[in-house]
């Protein structure tokens, strides 16, 4: 029987163990749909928007997942840069 080793440690990963909603959510919240539309120019964000047709539309969609991805990860580090280095709220310091 072959051994093989354990999948990666993702402890450090931002994004490990938040779902697709809870970053769209988050990013919504933030900017609000009218920025975060033109941030990351797709229709889902700048027509009729919502969580849920974002939501549909991110997933079936890799380039537009990975830059709502990215766009949440610029948003906890500039959080964390107004907080003097401290977790933004609900962030994982694990």
């Amino acid at each position: 029987m072959q051994n093989t080793p354990p999948p990666p440690s993702q402890a450090r990963n931002p994004l490990h163990g938040l779902t697709l909603e809870r970053i769209v959510t988050a990013l919504a919240d933030h900017f609000g749909w009218e920025e975060l539309g033109q941030r990351i120019p797709i229709r889902c964000f700048t027509f009729e928007p919502s969580v849920a047709s974002s939501l549909k539309f991110l997933r079936k969609t890799p380039w537009a997942r990975e830059k709502v991805e990215s766009l949440y990860l610029f948003m906890l580090r500039d959080i964390r840069r107004q907080n003097g280095g401290q977790a933004a709220p609900g962030e994982s310091t694990d």
